[in-house]
């Protein structure tokens, strides 16, 4: 990697050391000009007219999405952000009292939140897999629940918030397609982080943010949808006019394929945005992005545990490039706002961000420390000996 140039076309290198990619990472030039260009678009002609105008490099942003994801471009739908994604694909679920719906006990905890509204609306019986005793969801356990309580749905987070595991997705997906059971994965943290083929995974949803290790513009994400879900007859719950057709007064026709996932509204010059921060990811290379972020990773972890008072909470068979920390007596928040002064973007997480991952390690939260392809040497630097000269 040119990691110079990298950092040229990163405005923000030259104002912070900015470590907070799971967060939102610094978007590169051409993802900036791609926003501001629509915008300005948008002052100059109207709303509608720029998105007829643009209507060539909105297909493109499918097209390079849909490359990232490796699945085809009419496989993906475009959401306001990933969250609303994952809600589209839960709620194509018609669970009833008693159906099972597994998980793990790594899943985001917004994700946790809304299978237990489940549980409490439908009576969903809501089954979190234990951990493997290396860290991340036993296999074996997954399994055995797949093919004892034949779920109605399975949902895993690829990469969880709160620490560097990354969970094999892949595998969950293997028992999965062998019993036909829908499967979901948020991928949040792990597009634009390491390589990712939904086909490989064998997922039928695959949702997604661009803002996170993918460089995209806040407010932005995108949901793979499986031919598989066509085929079960799976819908999103509050289809609108761009999801479905209304063809008689007590009749409506949904779209083919992802876009009947999608909404009538949206902030084009966002999807343009995300569009080209998956042509950027492409550029600069999957692999060499994971192999290289995952290094500053273990780099960075190697050195915490040599400050007084660290911990790293990092736990399991594969690790990303996430690094948490906790520091006996100190808040994160504070630990936050102390870097923030020095010119070190991290961020902090409490128990409430993740309440079973942090009570089973026994903290009351994290420093989340989570370093991108294009941090160099000295963006370590001056992160450690700010912990030192904070912590000392």
């Amino acid at each position: 990697m040119d990691i110079a140039r990298l950092r040229s076309e990163t405005p923000g290198c030259a104002h912070r050391v900015h470590l907070n990619n799971a967060g939102a990472a610094l978007m590169p030039d051409p993802v900036v000009r791609a926003v501001l260009d629509h915008v300005e678009l948008e002052a100059r002609i109207g709303g509608y007219e720029a998105e007829a105008e643009r209507a060539t490099s909105i297909e493109a942003a499918y097209e390079a999405v849909g490359t990232l994801l490796g699945t085809t471009p009419e496989r993906v739908a475009f959401m306001e952000h990933a969250t609303a994604g994952f809600v589209a694909a839960l709620s194509t679920v018609r669970f009833q009292h008693g159906d099972v719906l597994a998980t793990t006990r790594h899943d985001y905890v917004s994700n946790q939140i809304q299978y237990l509204s489940l549980a409490e609306r439908f009576g969903v019986d809501v089954v979190r897999v234990p951990d493997a005793p290396e860290g991340g969801v036993d296999l074996a356990e997954m399994e055995a629940v797949i093919h004892r309580r034949r779920p109605k749905l399975v949902a895993v987070t690829h990469v969880p918030t709160s620490s560097g595991l990354v969970q094999d997705v892949a595998a969950i997906g293997r028992m999965c397609r062998a019993r036909d059971v829908t499967y979901l994965v948020d991928g949040c943290q792990s597009v634009g982080q390491m390589p990712v083929d939904v086909e490989a995974i064998g997922c039928d949803f695959f949702s997604a943010t661009a803002r996170k290790y993918l460089r995209g513009p806040r407010g932005a994400g995108f949901l793979f949808v499986s031919e598989r879900v066509a085929e079960r007859g799976l819908e999103p719950l509050f289809p609108d006019l761009r999801g479905a057709d209304l063809v008689a007064p007590d009749l409506y026709q949904p779209a083919h394929g992802a876009r009947g996932f999608e909404t009538w509204e949206f902030a084009w010059a966002l999807v343009l945005g995300t569009g080209e921060a998956a042509r950027y990811a492409l550029g600069v290379g999957l692999e060499a992005a994971r192999d290289r972020a995952r290094a500053l990773a273990v780099d960075i972890r190697r050195r915490l545990e040599a400050l007084s008072g660290a911990r790293v909470l990092d736990h399991g068979a594969e690790l990303g490039a996430t690094v948490t920390v906790a520091f006996d007596g100190r808040d994160p928040a504070a630990l936050v706002r102390a870097l923030r002064v020095r010119g070190v973007n991290t961020s902090s997480q409490t128990r409430l961000d993740a309440v079973l991952d942090y009570d089973d390690k026994g903290v009351e939260g994290a420093l989340r420390i989570s370093p991108h392809y294009y941090n160099d040497a000295s963006d370590l630097d001056t992160l450690l000996g700010a912990l030192e000269e904070i912590v000392s």
